[in-house]
C-alpha cells in the first residue's frame, strides 16, 4: 500500500506478508541484506519486535510518537526479511499520525515503511524538487494494491535514525526532531 505517516508517503505492507515483503523490496530495489524499517502503534508494542535497554526505555519515552527511528536489537519476532543480517537489528518507528497508527491498529501487526518518493521519481528528476500528491498517487497506483490519501500536504522530511544498541544513543541521521533528541540526551 501507499500510505501516509508523519514524514512522508511510504509504501509498506504488514510486516508478517512475506510476498508482500518481497514486493516492497521489488519496488524499491533493495536487496536481502539492506533492513526494512518498520512501524509499531505504541512504545509498549516496540518491546515485542525489540530488546530495549533502560537508557534507550528513557529517551524513547520522551520521543515517542514522533519522527524517529530507532534501531534496535531484533527480537525472533522479527522477520529475517526485514531486519538487518549481520548486526540482527530492525528499525523501528512510532509514527505521530492518526491515520497511520489507525491502520496499525486495525491491522493488529507492525507495517513496514519506506518512502516511496525514490520510487515515483523519474531518473530525470531533481530529488530535491517537491512532487505533488496527485503525481504521486498517479506514478505509483499501478505499483501498489491500495491507496491511502490524507487531507494532510505531501511531506518530504526523513525521521531521524536514533542507534539505540549500545548504552549511549546517537544519532546516525538528522532528520525531523534531531534536535530534541539531542536535547533529551542522544549523542551527536
Amino acid at each position: 500500500m501507499l500510505y501516509p505517516t508523519d514524514t512522508v508517503y511510504a509504501i509498506g505492507c504488514d510486516l508478517n506478508a512475506k510476498a508482500a515483503l518481497k514486493r516492497v523490496r521489488q519496488l524499491k530495489q533493495l536487496s536481502n541484506d539492506k533492513p526494512l524499517t518498520f512501524l509499531c502503534a505504541s512504545l509498549s508494542n516496540i518491546a515485542d519486535y525489540a530488546h530495549v535497554s533502560d537508557p534507550a526505555f528513557r529517551l524513547m519515552k520522551h520521543l515517542v510518537p514522533g519522527p524517529y527511528t530507532f534501531l534496535l536489537p531484533a527480537t525472533k519476532a522479527v522477520p529475517k526479511l526485514v531486519m538487518n543480517p549481520k548486526r540482527k537489528t530492525s528499525g523501528i518507528r512510532v509514527p505521530d499520525n492518526t491515520l497511520c497508527l489507525s491502520l496499525i491498529k486495525a491491522l493488529g501487526n507492525p507495517v513496514i515503511s519506506t518512502s516511496a518518493l525514490p520510487v515515483a521519481r523519474k531518473s530525470t528528476e531533481d530529488d530535491t524538487e517537491a512532487l505533488p500528491k496527485a503525481l504521486l498517487f498517479d506514478r505509483m497506483e499501478k505499483l501498489v494494491d491500495v491507496i491511502v490519501d490524507s487531507d494532510a500536504d505531501l511531506r518530504y522530511q526523513v525521521s531521524t535514525i536514533l542507534d539505540m544498541t549500545s548504552d549511549t544513543p546517537t544519532v546516525t541521521r538528522q532528520g525531523q526532531g534531531w534536535q530534541e533528541a539531542v536535547d533529551w540526551g542522544a549523542d551527536y
